[in-house]
């Protein structure tokens, strides 16, 4: 069998792909043992208790012992069944292979030992089957999951997912859970993105999705843990956080599409004129401001006896803008590293200029108007010009931070 094809065990392409609705993939490496209990289980379900059209594809990367020819068997006595090999190995790269060359509505792979309860599978396909969701993934980690498993690697799963929430800002629950789906029309446009060809495939393939806007449905499952599972646990979890700080780095400099990929697959803002993550910036934005005012207040207070109104003001302005662009550049953007760092500053200081300008203006215009006018009054027109300045700051910085907004939800 010539290597990436897409065949039965007779050479022919089977005549089922066409009409596909639903294939479901198993990929595989060196599993001759457990395959056959798992295609024929599989393939059962699929007959008595799902309504669509289905395929079963076993995707073998790779393997050195049985597997494939236990394949190429099943796929001889079930119509269904068709084979998928490849020579080199990886999960990801399997999976890759075969959906990126579906036919089938929705495209899913769960895992060989079927730890997850097959009941399970209706309610992940169908939000994808009506259009509603465009991924779905079974977790292990919702409240109403039921869940056999060692403590060891139920502290690495979570462990896992704690890291994901806070270095991706990943709002599902489960990456690593083997079982998911998703609709072909969305796999052809992200896999193209995805690098990993292991078993950190999910975890890029959710996180583009999820900052691409996509809809990711979620479905509770009953899951045993396989203790004969061959995966080494340490070897996976490097490998898992070297991923997640090469897919940090590609969403913090730009170098993922996601803006493109929104609006390919017409996930664009739901309200006109309101850019996508503008909200949450603004959140940000406010938190930030709220703070620098606070400061700036307290510099201004601190100063004024000693340099007098207009200086005060300067050097209150002046300390809090270079703080003030600082954490918008990494809180509210999601810009990190030392890279143009100096431009964005220096682009912060020209906003700043403008701030000086308006407050400084609104000081001037207090002393003709009321010479004698206390501290606290001048505190409170430099207040109110500031939120002026801090309205146009807000418009300014989303330009100085233009390549960066969309990759923040």
């Amino acid at each position: 069998m010539t290597s990436n094809s897409l065949l039965r065990a007779d050479g022919r392409e089977p005549s089922s792909v066409q009409a596909a609705t639903l294939e479901v993939v198993i990929p595989v490496y060196n599993e001759e043992a457990d395959l056959e209990q798992c295609i024929r289980r599989l393939h059962a379900h699929l007959h008595d208790a799902i309504p669509f059209r289905s395929t079963i594809t076993i995707a073998d990367n790779a393997s050195t012992d049985g597997t494939l020819a236990v394949a190429q068997r099943l796929a001889a006595e079930i119509d269904s069944v068709q084979v998928h090999h490849l020579d080199e190995k990886g999960r990801g790269r399997a999976l890759k292979a075969v959906w990126m060359a579906s036919t089938a509505d929705v495209v899913g792979y769960m895992d060989v030992d079927l730890s997850t309860d097959l009941n399970a599978l209706m309610p992940l396909i169908a939000p994808l089957m009506s259009g509603h969701s465009d991924l779905a993934i079974g977790s292990r980690l919702a409240r109403s999951s039921r869940v056999v498993r060692g403590a060891k690697r139920e502290f690495i799963s979570r462990s896992y997912n704690l890291i994901l929430r806070t270095s991706l800002r990943a709002r599902f629950s489960d990456a690593q859970c083997g079982f998911k789906a998703m609709r072909t029309d969305v796999a052809r446009e992200l896999l193209p993105l995805v690098q990993d060809t292991g078993w950190f495939f999910d975890t890029e393939l959710l996180v583009i999705a999820e900052k691409a806007g996509l809809r990711i449905h979620e479905v509770p499952v009953d899951w045993v843990d396989d203790p004969n599972s061959s995966v080494n646990i340490v070897d996976t979890a490097v490998k898992d956080l070297q991923g997640c700080w090469r897919v940090g780095r590609a969403l913090a400099t730009g170098a993922l599409p996601v803006a493109d990929l929104r609006r390919s697959l017409g996930r664009e803002p739901l309200v006109a004129g309101v850019p996508h993550g503008m909200v949450g910036q603004m959140v940000r934005f406010a938190i930030i401001g709220v703070a620098s005012t606070i400061a700036y207040a307290l510099l201004y207070l601190i100063l004024h006896p000693l340099i007098g109104a207009q200086a005060a003001n300067f050097l209150g302005l002046l300390i809090t803008a270079v703080l003030n662009t600082a954490a918008n550049r990494a809180f509210t953007f999601g810009v990190r590293g030392s890279e143009d760092v100096g431009k964005h500053q220096l682009q912060g200081l020209l906003v700043f200029g403008f701030a000086l300008l308006v407050t400084s203006g609104s000081l001037a215009l207090l002393h003709a108007w009321a010479p004698g006018a206390s501290r606290h009054v001048e505190l409170a027109v430099l207040v109110v010009a500031n939120l002026v300045a801090t309205v146009c700051r807000f418009v300014a910085l989303r330009w100085v931070f233009r390549n960066n907004e969309d990759v923040r939800k």
